[in-house]
């Protein structure tokens, strides 16, 4: 019997586009959009996975197979007083530049960067080495475990700029319930595998092997061993 196999790939420093002889998907913490713009338009008939915003969006060739909403889950009282307080605590960050939305809404999580997704890619850069040096992320988490143990949330830093908070279990192991009965193996290949990274509760699952790679040449590199 030949062995059912799925590869998923985080897409933010890990993915490139390239067929493979075995059943592939995307699973990325962004919104299906960014998905769209990263790898093209035509992402969704590229890969027989789309899992956007860790899975809450889910997609099946090109259909779409669920959506969970994080506002629906919190309510709107919780959810208020989360962006009130996180908007208070950005406003008293200091960095070199700032641009602009802080906090970008997604259906199944809150994506929040402390100098804006507007920011140019060699802005991106230079704040993804002062954050390495500063702890920015890292601070802000720790803040808000604390202030908001009562929510249950899950925080993650991914890709250079940003961190995204979610309710507990809404990580990017939330995608496997829709591919677990389907296949005997499971590959993630990932670059933020390192705990609190958004890699890490995917790349750690006992449901999958796990990888990781420092960039999409790592990526092809190990695919290429792994399945051609």
């Amino acid at each position: 019997m030949t062995k059912r196999v799925l590869a998923l790939f985080d897409v933010d420093g890990t993915l490139t586009v390239a067929r493979k002889a075995v059943k592939v998907g995307t699973v990325g913490g962004s919104d299906l959009a960014k998905q769209l713009e990263q790898l093209g338009k035509t992402v969704l008939e590229d890969f027989d996975f789309v899992f956007a915003e860790n899975g809450l969006v889910a997609y099946e060739a090109g259909k779409l197979l669920a959506v969970q909403s994080i506002a629906k889950h919190l309510g709107e009282e919780s959810l208020q007083r989360l962006l009130n307080f996180m908007l208070q605590y950005l406003s008293g960050i200091e960095l070199p530049v700032k641009r602009g939305t802080f906090i970008e809404f997604r259906k199944g999580m809150l994506n929040v960067s402390p100098i804006g997704r507007n920011c140019c890619q060699e802005e991106r850069d230079a704040f993804e080495v002062y954050d390495l040096k500063h702890g920015i992320r890292a601070k802000f988490l720790e803040v808000l475990k604390e202030k908001f143990a009562d929510l249950d949330l899950t925080y993650s830093i991914g890709g250079q700029i940003s961190f995204d908070v979610f309710p507990k279990g809404w990580d990017k192991t939330y995608c496997l319930r829709y591919v677990r009965e389907q296949f005997d193996e499971i590959h993630f290949f990932g670059d933020k595998t390192f705990e609190g990274g958004n890699d890490y509760e995917i790349f750690e699952s006992p449901e999958t092997i796990g990888h990781t790679v420092n960039g999409p040449a790592d990526t092809i590199a190990q695919t290429t061993k792994l399945f051609l």
